[in-house]
């Protein structure tokens, strides 16, 4: 990965729950804390309005679940059936890896800058290592 790589996580299924419940997944404030100090940007690329994320960043900040800039992330206003990795301004596709739990967001000619991670559903386990698992994966671009 070079400088002006970009990491851009879904909210949804992947950072916690849903957004109605906000049940962070295990590690969430340890894989953030990790991901800042790697990717110069970090961005949310979530398929829920970016009024409802920053009050569910306020909230998660406020619980000392996630670092203090997590409510302050940069948000990816899309549109359309895809997570077109185009829509994150001022980035090279090239230079951007998404992560996401749902393949049908991913643009098909944009696979090879997906990552998956399995989806954080109920009963939502304590045990649940799959931030870990992927930061074992990031660490290594």
């Amino acid at each position: 990965m070079n400088k002006d790589s970009v990491l851009a996580l879904d909210l949804e299924g992947t950072l916690i729950s849903n957004a109605m419940s906000q049940i962070p997944r295990p590690g969430l404030y340890l894989f953030l804390d990790k991901c800042s100090k790697k990717f110069n940007r970090i961005v949310i690329f979530t398929a829920i309005s970016e009024k409802r994320f920053q009050t569910i960043a306020k909230l998660l900040v406020e619980e000392n679940l996630t670092p203090d800039w997590f409510e302050d992330m940069e948000y990816i206003n899309w549109k359309g059936k895809f997570k077109d990795l185009k829509f994150i301004p001022q980035s090279k596709i090239e230079d951007i890896i998404i992560v996401d739990d749902r393949v049908e967001y991913i643009l098909p000619t944009q696979m090879k800058n997906w990552i998956y991670i399995p989806e954080f559903a109920a009963p939502y386990p304590s045990d649940d290592y799959d931030l870990a698992n992927l930061w074992g994966k990031l660490a290594m671009l």
